[in-house]
């Protein structure tokens, strides 16, 4: 997934992402936006600072 709207976010989420001037998601916010949006526990591994 390339961008915040694929990753199934409520539309003012959405729109708070886009008016701090973000365009798309971490490869780990990618990996574990739609697992946590499913209620599933989440562990994971990132450079600091990547999200």
């Amino acid at each position: 997934m390339t961008k915040f709207s694929e990753l199934g976010l409520a539309e003012p989420i959405q729109q708070a992402i886009a008016d701090t001037g973000y365009t798309a998601p971490t490869p780990i916010q990618a990996g574990v936006i739609p697992a946590m949006l499913d209620g599933k526990d989440i562990v994971g591994i990132a450079q600091t600072g990547t999200g």
